[in-house]
């Protein structure tokens, strides 16, 4: 896994450390995406209060900040000196899909294995996040997470036991710098570009090559265990 990691880290490598408050006007500035600051901390055993099998911000977004996206002219607006305050005690800083992006999130392995087939065959990526949780996030266009279900089944995968979560409207992630406790800090493995982020792919683009990498780390799970 980690020699893996190492070859991809080309669009990753850069900041992974800096200030929440520098990361989420860039987020908000340059790619017009919302934020928030979470409370909380991650619970001891990684998981999360909301019950959802694969949170992107466990334990960290039981309550919130007001929702913010960039102000006339840049910046975070009136919120910014709140913001500032409660990310420099240590808040950590929250993305809200659903708006201009919904997220793929599959385990790493099947995950950096998609990702290697995908930039073979030139599909358009968005940005591609990577928590400490073992977990690849490929961010993909809004309303992916409603149309799940159906673009699985048009691809003929709705039958098959896949580790795949699709993270939309009314979810948290955890964005760079943020760490999750002990586990330690998210971070970027292909940096959002004016291009990705603005016009982040259909799930159809990837969705094909994330199931049946999925689907074959599964297959080969219980190979591995004998």
């Amino acid at each position: 896994m980690d020699n893996l990691f190492g070859d991809l880290r080309l669009g990753g490598r850069r900041r992974t450390r800096g200030s929440a408050f520098q990361a989420a006007t860039e987020y908000t500035a340059r790619w017009g995406w919302t934020v928030a600051a979470g409370a909380g901390r991650t619970a001891a055993d990684g998981r999360c209060g909301c019950g959802a099998v694969h949170c992107a911000a466990p334990g960290l977004h039981d309550e919130v900040s007001p929702h913010v996206t960039a102000a006339p002219g840049g910046g975070l607006g009136p919120h910014a000196a709140s913001l500032r305050e409660l990310w420099s005690m240590g808040s950590p800083l929250l993305l809200l899909p659903g708006r201009t992006f919904d997220v793929l999130d599959v385990p790493a392995q099947p995950g950096l294995q998609a990702l290697v087939r995908l930039e073979r065959m030139g599909t358009q990526l968005g940005p591609v996040l990577a928590p400490p949780t073992g977990r690849l996030l490929f961010f993909t266009a809004p309303g992916t997470a409603a149309r799940l279900p159906e673009l699985l089944y048009r691809m003929g995968w709705d039958d098959a036991a896949l580790d795949l979560a699709c993270h939309g409207e009314g979810t948290y992630l955890a964005a760079p710098p943020t760490a999750l406790g002990p586990l330690g800090p998210t971070r970027w493995l292909r940096r959002p570009t004016r291009e990705s982020a603005a016009t982040p792919p259909e799930a159809r683009l990837l969705l094909g090559t994330l199931a049946y990498t999925c689907h074959r780390g599964r297959e080969r799970a219980p190979e591995l265990a004998s």
